[in-house]
């Protein structure tokens, strides 16, 4: 009898090739400049002339040292974690409202996802019309209900506010959709075994729905929050960082950096902390929903 192992590995061994393409992609497109990023933030490279001096580890002396890169990273984890706590009550809250079986409903999940498809960028330049000093539209009804014009973004606590608010009406659909899709996994018969035994609507939410609606939470948490850590276009659109750099993310911060400052490997050593940030960020809380999943 002919052993069937050599075909079978022979098979193995062609099915590993479909896998090429993509692991390729990955060494170009993430592996390459990681590794590039990483040798530029170790020189004093300006970005753009063919020569530059290695400068060791300056660069991120200067980054754990430097005030502007500290805001940066306050405001970096006030939009990450702020936009997803705000994405997250109001998506499950809305979850819950449209999952209810009312004429109309096809049309409200539609409306609130649709800032989802609109481009960030663009999303922060409508947002500006509302919140410009001039002729804004918040202005405009401040004046006509007799009140005095605000300079919305003229402080950076405000603005950083406002953005982190912005970044969680626009993507708050994403979450709806994730908190749909779990609450219509769960079967009804334990809700009318809880209301058999009579129990009430907050105490089915919390037995029976949050538990069951671990693994979404979790989706939903981990893909808010790492929008929200590297949040960039609305920025950009808003404030450009400003006024001065008390409304940066370490992700704005990176291009006035490289643009406005000229310092291509200053930027690199910003953009790599960045990125080992939010990694490290999204691996804990990933860890974190995966244990109370278990626990429940």
């Amino acid at each position: 009898m002919k052993s069937r192992g050599g075909p079978r590995r022979l098979g193995q061994a062609k099915m590993n090739l479909f896998y090429l393409p993509a692991v390729l992609l990955f060494l170009v497109f993430v592996i390459y400049p990681f590794i590039q990023g990483g040798f530029l933030s170790l020189t004093n490279w300006n970005g753009y002339s063919q020569s530059y001096k290695m400068v060791g580890l300056k660069n991120y002396v200067r980054l754990f040292t430097d005030g502007n890169v500290g805001t940066a990273f306050l405001n970096t984890l006030i939009y990450g974690f702020g936009s997803t706590l705000l994405q997250n009550v109001l998506g499950l809250a809305l979850a819950l409202f449209l999952n209810g079986k009312f004429r109309g409903r096809s049309v409200l999940r539609t409306v609130i996802y649709l800032p989802v498809m609109i481009a960030p960028l663009i999303m922060g330049y409508v947002m500006y019309f509302f919140f410009s000093y001039n002729r804004g539209a918040i202005n405009d009804i401040v004046l006509a209900l007799g009140g005095q014009m605000v300079d919305w973004m003229a402080s950076g606590p405000r603005a950083v506010a406002i953005m982190t608010v912005v970044n969680a009406l626009q993507f708050v659909g994403v979450s709806m959709v994730i908190y749909l899709a779990g609450l219509q996994n769960i079967p009804q018969m334990y809700y009318e075994a809880a209301a058999m035994d009579g129990i009430g609507k907050a105490a089915q939410l919390r037995y029976i729905t949050l538990p069951l609606l671990m693994p979404a939470i979790q989706s939903a948490v981990v893909v808010n929050l790492i929008g929200g850590l590297k949040l960039f276009d609305i920025i950009m659109a808003l404030t450009s960082g400003g006024p001065g750099y008390a409304s940066h993310s370490l992700s704005t911060l990176v291009h006035r950096t490289y643009f406005g400052s000229e310092n291509a490997g200053y930027a690199s050593a910003i953009g790599l902390v960045s990125f080992l940030l939010i990694m490290l960020i999204g691996t804990l809380v990933t860890r974190y929903f995966t244990k109370k999943e278990v626990e429940m």
